[in-house]
């Protein structure tokens, strides 16, 4: 048996079977996200980092292109959270996922943890394990140590689906 967690695949679908701890606290995190991509754009740096300038160095060009294509965006990040949020069992127990759901689910993965990521101030330069660890070591119930750790385990789970859409 696969670990728990780990996204497989059987033959079209990609599987993985989910704790209830696990299941838990993907349902919380794609419910934050559902609503955070419905927050208008201000001074979140996790909104500004989801929904990015397309043209930096043109603020009106910038401004043009979001007023074109931002509600399509959020409504497709939107869509994107609640396949995860319909496929994830209620109290842990098998993901069965064809390949247009896997592609929303990996979208979905991508926008928690760029939103996680700006929350906890991970940059490309970070090592995980230093920071999980030197987190641990402050404070191993703080928030930041618990953020870190889902953190990883997005990127695990991330990773997992991944590799199971690319075996053959």
């Amino acid at each position: 048996m696969a670990y728990p967690g780990l996204f497989t695949r059987d033959g079209a679908e990609c599987v993985a079977t989910l704790r209830a701890a696990e299941a838990t606290m993907l349902r919380r995190v794609f419910s934050e996200i559902a609503a955070l991509v419905g927050e208008p754009m201000g001074s979140d740096p996790a909104i500004a980092r989801l929904f990015p300038d397309a043209y930096r160095d043109d603020p009106e060009e910038a401004a043009e292109f979001r007023q074109l294509t931002e509600d399509d965006l959020r409504a497709a990040k939107v869509d994107q959270a609640g396949v995860v949020l319909a496929t994830l069992p209620a109290d842990g127990g098998e993901v069965r996922l064809d390949a247009e759901q896997a592609e929303d689910w990996l979208r979905a993965l991508t926008d928690a943890r760029l939103a996680l990521g700006v929350r906890v101030e991970i940059t490309d330069d970070t090592d995980l394990t230093d920071e999980l660890d030197d987190a641990a070591m402050r404070d191993p119930t703080g928030a930041r140590a618990l953020q870190l750790s889902v953190y990883g385990y997005l990127t695990y789970l991330q990773e997992s689906l991944v590799d199971a859409l690319s075996e053959p």
